[in-house]
This record gives structure tokens, sequence and C-alpha cells, in this order.
């Protein structure tokens, strides 16, 4: 296992991955780490390193991204998704350190802490010029009331400060357990003496901050951003603080960064800039890196994918919980694959007894990511099957039920442009077990090498089966049959299935004979390695 750790991360974070046995560590920085792409696993980011579609097509064996920190926006995660890798973050581990941040950016814009410092050392005494305002009764407008957000609120409530939020992920019972006052983003804009922002970068907050909410907002209003330079029009936030609509603003974070020498902002007398530091404490970073690594240990060592950003949410103990059907899902859908003809359309699950109550997002991600594998070479996994399955048209449904044959099994039906193949399955002492083929009863492990053989179900097909093997030096280590009980006509024999597990792969011309009997219709390899 080869991890590459391309930027700064606190020493003891990187010790963990030293600990570990057979492990070759990688520590470079974001000039130089493109060059060991080629051959890590996993990837330890924070946010110099851009990720790009570039960058990704240089690491084939990448399985997992860590970026230590909260934000993504540096890893582009519709690329690192088709590329089936594992993009995750640490949320909350520097929420306490951007959180006094906002704080002594809100008390250094109230008493022009800056400034007054540069013109004391200057030699000047300008006691009259630098009169503040106490922020006590004023009102603080927190935009998100995420883990940032409400170290923000526990933080300014000693100032006796008024706090209102706008969240619409955030119920107002919520906010007001955090003494906060829920209101909607106009009424935030309206009120608000002081507002910080702690919201993600998406489409609907980038540039949230532009013209048209500047004209809403209250004269004199100080505006602090520790969260995205996008969530901020910069040229808008200049004009408001040259018209006096602004009457400071406090910036941690911009667009682009590192922010340009020239930008107006900066001549600003009663604007305050500090180079994305609102995360930078020892605290924090110590924090964040070793989170990242712990997470990436427990998805590399256990398939347990903590704050994964793009991969559907699921707790590490329900993850241990359905881990037997993920391996039983993608290997129905392997099997299914290899014997079904035609182009797929259609992937349908059911799932039965207790498994139809838990959340089955990855089992469903699992079989999907098996059916595809026959056609992209492996590279499907839990991460990019249902986004591959999309690019080609697949409708992929689910059911739940608690009836079936077996107390927990998983029915995968693909129906494809020439017909439809209906495999069941089930987790028999800790294997991945087939227990049914188009209805038939038959039990044989999901595992080895198989041979899944269709016929009519008249004398001489297991002899010469067993002949035909023989003859080519290859040994039936198992052979499971089963037949359906309703004849297609009466005068027609009953319908045949078998899979035969052998110690050795069954090769093209071997399945060439086993065809000339006319009794066979069908005789499909399946291998699980």
């Amino acid at each position: 296992m080869k991890i590459l750790v391309a930027e700064p991360v606190a020493p003891a974070a990187v010790q963990l991955l030293q600990a570990q046995s057979g492990w070759e560590i990688i520590v470079s920085n974001p000039k130089e780490y493109e060059q060991h792409l080629p051959t890590c696993e996993a990837l330890i980011v924070r946010s110099a390193v851009k990720v790009t579609p570039e960058v990704l097509s240089k690491a084939p064996k990448l399985r997992v991204i860590g970026r230590a920190g909260v934000g993504v926006d540096n890893v582009d995660l519709s690329a690192a998704t088709r590329a089936g890798v594992l993009v995750m973050n640490t949320p909350g581990g520097n929420a306490v350190s951007v959180a006094e941040h906002t704080i002594a950016f809100m008390l250094s814009l109230a008493r022009s802490i800056p400034n007054a410092n540069v013109s004391t050392k200057a030699g000047k005494w300008e006691k009259k010029k630098y009169l503040g305002t106490e922020v006590r009764g004023k009102t603080l407008g927190l935009v998100g009331l995420g883990s940032i957000g409400r170290e923000v609120v526990r933080r300014a409530m000693p100032f006796e400060m008024r706090i209102i939020g706008y969240d619409p992920y955030v119920s107002s019972q919520t906010a007001s357990d955090m003494g906060v006052e829920l209101v909607d983003l106009p009424a935030l804009f309206a009120q608000a003496d002081y507002l910080t922002l702690h919201m993600a970068l998406t489409h609907e907050t980038e540039r949230m901050l532009n013209a048209e909410a500047f004209a809403q907002m209250k004269t004199g209003v100080r505006i602090i951003n520790c969260a995205r330079g996008e969530l901020v029009d910069v040229n808008a936030l200049n004009d408001a603080i040259l018209s006096g609509k602004v009457a400071g603003a406090a910036l941690d974070v911009f667009d682009p960064e590192p922010a340009p020498a020239d930008l107006p902002l900066f001549q600003r007398e009663n604007v305050i800039a500090t180079p994305h530091i609102g995360g930078s404490t020892e605290e924090a970073q110590e924090i964040v890196g070793i989170r990242i690594v712990e997470q990436m240990l427990a998805y590399l060592k256990e398939g347990v994918a903590l704050n994964a950003v793009n991969l559907p949410a699921i707790r590490p103990d329900q993850y241990r919980e359905i881990a037997p059907y993920l391996n039983l899902a993608e290997r129905l859908g392997n099997f299914a694959a290899h014997v079904s003809t035609g182009n797929p359309q259609t992937v349908k699950l059911t799932y039965f007894g207790h498994l139809a109550e838990k959340n089955t997002n990855l089992i469903r991600n699992a079989a999907v990511a098996g059916v595809l594998n026959r056609s992209v070479s492996g590279r499907a996994n839990l991460v990019n099957a249902m986004p591959l399955a999309s690019e080609r048209g697949w409708l992929v449904e689910e059911t739940h039920s608690r009836k079936g044959a077996y107390v927990d099994s998983i029915v995968l039906d693909l129906t494809t442009d020439a017909g439809r193949v209906s495999v069941e399955g089930a987790v028999v002492l800790d294997r991945a077990r087939l227990v049914t083929i188009d209805g038939i009863p038959i039990e044989v492990p999901l595992s080895g090498h198989l041979t899944f053989l269709k016929n009519d179900d008249v004398p001489g097909v297991i002899g010469h089966v067993g002949k035909v093997l023989g003859e080519n030096g290859i040994n039936i280590a198992n052979f499971s049959l089963g037949r359906n009980e309703t004849r297609p006509a009466e005068d027609l024999p009953y319908e045949a299935v078998s899979v035969v597990e052998s110690d050795q792969a069954v090769p093209d011309p071997v399945l060439v004979e086993l065809l000339k009997n006319q009794a066979i219709k069908m005789a499909r390899p399946v291998e699980f390695l």
C-alpha cells in the first residue's frame, strides 16, 4: 500500500501512517507530489493541491483522497467519482479554530485593532481616530449554523449580543436550543450589525453576497468571511464599502487564492485580510491530520467510509452489518452479467427479510458495480457504480419485502435488450451463495471458477459434462443441479440449469466441446478472483 501525503500535515498523523506494517508512506509537497501519483493508492491533501481530472488521470491505482479540512472544492468530485475514487474530509476538525478567528475578526472590526496597531508603532497617538464600538447589544447574523457556526454562537453569547441565523437545513427548535433566532435571509440582511458567513460553496451560495444583497443590509454593517471566497462578490463589496453601506469587512478567504496584491479591497483602511489561516492553529492541524489518517485507515483496512462526500452516508456499525451483503450483491451482479445475453437496460434489486429494513444504498451500488465490471475492466466500485450506470442509460430499481424463502436474501433481475436473467443469493456460513437462477432452486458458492450451463433435462448431459472436463484435465469440485418443474410444453423436456465449480478455469475450446451436446443450450464461464 502506497500512501502519498501531498501537503504538510501534523507529524503525529504521519507517524500514525508510518506505524502501519508493510505500507510505503511518501511525504511530498504541492510542487513535487505528481511524480508519485502513478503508483499511489491513497492521497492526502489540504487546500493547496488541486485534484483535477488531469491529476486523477495520472493516478490509475488511486482509491481514496483524504482532505485534511472541511471544504473539498479543491477536489473535482465529479471526476473523482467517475474514476471510482472515494473522497473524504474532516468536518468539524477545525471548527473551534475558525470560530475563534471569526470572533477575533469581529472584535478587530469593532475596535480597529489592526490599524491602531500600525498607527501606534509608526509613532502616532490617534486616540480620537480609533474610537470604537461595543459589540454588546449588537445583532450578530450568521449565515450557516453548521459545526463552525455553532462554535461561533457559543463564543458570541458571553458578549451579550442578539444572535440571529439563517440555515435552510436547521429547524427553528434546533436554532432556539442554541440561543439563535432563526430568520429568513432578507431579514438577516436587514437586521445584522455583524454578518458572518459559514456556508458551503454551492451553485446556490456562490456570490450570495452581491450588490442586491448589500442593498438589503442596514447601513454600517460589518462583513466577516472565514468560509469560502466565492461566497462574496468582491467588486460589489468594494462598492458597498466606498458608499458607506458597509462599515468594514474582514476576509480570510478569497477567489482566487493567493489573492492578487492589486485587489481594490486591499486599499480600503476598513478592510482586514488574512491569508486563509482561520483553521491554521497547532491544535486544529493536529486534529484534522490525525482524523483524516484514522478515516483512511478505516477505509483501506475495513472498507468503512467515514465522512465520505461522494458515497451514500452510513454509520460504521451499519457498514459492518451489511458488509457480507455488499460482497453478495457484487457477486450476484457479476454472475448475472456473465450468464445474460445482450446489452443491459435495467437492474432491479429486491431485498428480503431483515435486510429489507436496512439502508441498502451501498448494497445497490455493489450490485450495479458487479454488473458493470464485466465491461469496464474492474474499475466500477461503490463510488462510481451509479454514475457509470446512468451514463449508459440503465434504469436501477429497488424493492424491499419482508417475505422470502430465505431469512435475508437478494434477488437481482437483469433485463437486457435480449431477455432477462434473475438470480437470488444469500449469505450462508459467512459465504455468498447462489440459491436460485430464474426461479430454479440451486445452491453453489459464488467463488472460484464456475461454469453455468442451461440445458434440456435429458439423460446423458451430466455424463457428457464430466467426460469433456475430465478429458481436458479439469477437476470438478462441485456440481449443482436444478430444473424448472413446469415443462415449456407437453412434448418438450424440462428446462434445467447447473453450475460446475472447478479447480481451474474452463477455457473457451472446452466450452465449445460442451456445446456439442445438443441438449446444452448455454455454457458460460464466471470467474471470481
